[in-house]
């Protein structure tokens, strides 16, 4: 009777302990989650310049990550893409409107970007929106997947017909023809040969582009 008086002591005893160290070992998820968001902010500052180093350590070694443009990297070309911004340019990207899943080894943050850039003194902006998923292995945080879109879709490209001098059109690429200066000694030269519209930078190969339907900016679609 008194070995079974003690047994049900320490049955109740570490019921009553064992939830309590449980929740002792569980991962702070506020501070999980500022941490995750930190290493993420990192990542959009290397972008000025062009360092590898961070995209190297938070993306996981099997990671997926697909960009704004449609592409889809593994780790090896997505570090590979990272390089600094050209001369001329400067800008930032700063997180916005974080939703946060933490579930035991898993986090799930999804998120705004508002980029800022100054091209040649030009300051243009642009909003995306990313979608993270964080794995942690042997106690580490890294991306295991990555999805980003843009919060606008261009429009869509007119086709030839309406686009070189025909009388259907409201805005033809000839409308454009001519030499921009973006800055100084930084020119721009956009042609029309053959039926194909081009655009030549200073320095730069021509390369073919096609005018959206607006028909206020080239989009340039690099051959």
């Amino acid at each position: 009777m008194r070995f079974v008086c003690s047994l049900f002591f320490i049955i109740l005893n570490s019921s009553f302990f064992l939830p309590a160290l449980a929740f002792a070992a569980a991962p702070d998820e506020s501070a999980t989650r500022q941490e995750l968001l930190r290493r993420t902010q990192e990542l959009y500052d290397s972008l000025v310049t062009g360092d590898q180093t961070p995209w190297k350590k938070y993306f996981a070694d099997d990671c997926t990550f697909s960009d704004e443009k449609g592409r889809t990297f593994d780790k090896t070309k997505l570090v590979a893409d990272i390089s600094p911004l050209p001369k001329g340019y400067s800008g930032a990207i700063k997180i916005d409107s974080v939703i946060s899943r933490i579930i035991s080894d898993t986090a799930v943050l999804s998120y705004d970007l508002n980029e800022t850039e100054t091209i040649f003194g030009q300051e243009l902006h642009a909003r995306y929106h990313v979608t993270d998923t964080w794995l942690r292995r042997n106690n580490d945080w890294r991306i295991l997947a990555s999805q980003a879109h843009r919060y606008y879709e261009d429009p869509a490209v007119a086709d030839s017909s309406q686009l070189l001098n025909s009388a259907r059109a409201q805005h033809s690429t000839a409308d454009k023809v001519g030499t921009y200066e973006l800055a100084a000694g930084q020119t721009r030269t956009v042609t029309v040969e053959n039926g194909a519209s081009g655009d030549e930078r200073h320095g730069r190969k021509s390369r073919e582009v096609a005018v959206e339907r607006c028909g206020k900016q080239p989009r340039y679609k690099a051959k």
